[in-house]
């Protein structure tokens, strides 16, 4: 199955056009429910956040684009590193895919282009992110596409302890 190209229509940096749009795939219940942070994101906080990541060096936010329309958003942190050890995170227009029945084919072709562009444009070593236990179809496409769990540990999300599962891959495998 080929995806866009990492190079080409894959993905562009985020914008401040892009501030509602990734604030309402953020909040929609699903997305939520298998976040590190659950709560519904006000427009004040997401707009702090917002002032923070986008003049830092070390974080990169970026829209993914499935058939050339805004899908989804990806988060790298570690950029600068000397380790080139990145950190990753995504999350997709799950109502929007859905209707144009779309969501997996923009799934995998998110996480194929990010791997892609992590170790390709961003020049990682490796590529890691937290996944909660739970999420069991997250972490079996992270394991489709060669992602090895690294570690478990508990984080405690809205007051209650969560097993969360480290996955990562390195340059080459």
């Amino acid at each position: 199955m080929s995806g866009p190209s990492v190079t080409g229509e894959a993905f562009r940096p985020a914008d401040d056009g892009d501030l509602h749009r990734m604030l309402r795939w953020r909040n929609h219940p699903q997305v939520r429910a298998v976040s590190l942070t659950s709560h519904e994101i006000g427009l004040a906080e997401h707009m702090a956040w917002w002032a923070r990541v986008r003049v830092d060096p070390d974080r990169r936010v970026l829209l993914h684009l499935h058939e050339g329309a805004p899908s989804g958003v990806v988060t790298f942190s570690g950029i600068t590193s000397p380790q080139r050890a990145l950190t990753w995170g995504f999350y997709l227009d799950i109502a929007g895919l859905e209707a144009r029945g779309a969501l997996l084919p923009a799934w995998l072709s998110l996480e194929r282009a990010a791997i892609a562009y992590a170790f390709e444009t961003l020049g990682a070593r490796t590529l890691g992110g937290e996944t909660f236990t739970s999420n069991q179809p997250v972490l079996a496409l992270h394991r489709r596409f060669g992602f090895r769990v690294v570690r478990r540990y508990e984080r405690e999300i809205d007051g209650r302890p969560q097993e969360v599962v480290w996955t990562e891959m390195s340059r080459g495998t």
